[in-house]
């Protein structure tokens, strides 16, 4: 997650345009969705608010991290760790 974030900041705007922002983006509502569900199960999640191409890094390190206190067992993390990494290859980052 980190790697992925960071590779965000580093990238040109352009790249950022043309998707990779947009995959952050997701993959940091996704994550949030996963963590909000553990923490209130039964309660619908709050989607995390698009707060534009330059802060979608900062949005997935910030859900990362919350659905990271979260989870319980390997399994869960390996499964949010290949959520990443397939984010990462789509966003081309």
């Amino acid at each position: 997650m980190e790697h992925f974030a960071d590779r965000l900041r580093a990238a040109p705007q352009s790249r950022l345009q043309r998707g990779a922002a947009a995959e952050a983006l997701e993959l940091a509502r996704e994550l949030a969705r996963r963590a909000q569900a553990l923490e209130e199960p039964g309660v619908e999640p709050r989607e995390m608010p698009d707060a534009g191409m330059f802060a979608a890094a900062d949005q997935i390190t910030v859900a990362g991290h919350d659905l990271e206190v979260v989870l319980s067992g390997d399994a869960d993390v390996a499964e949010a760790v290949q959520l990443v990494e397939e984010a990462q290859k789509r966003a081309g980052v």
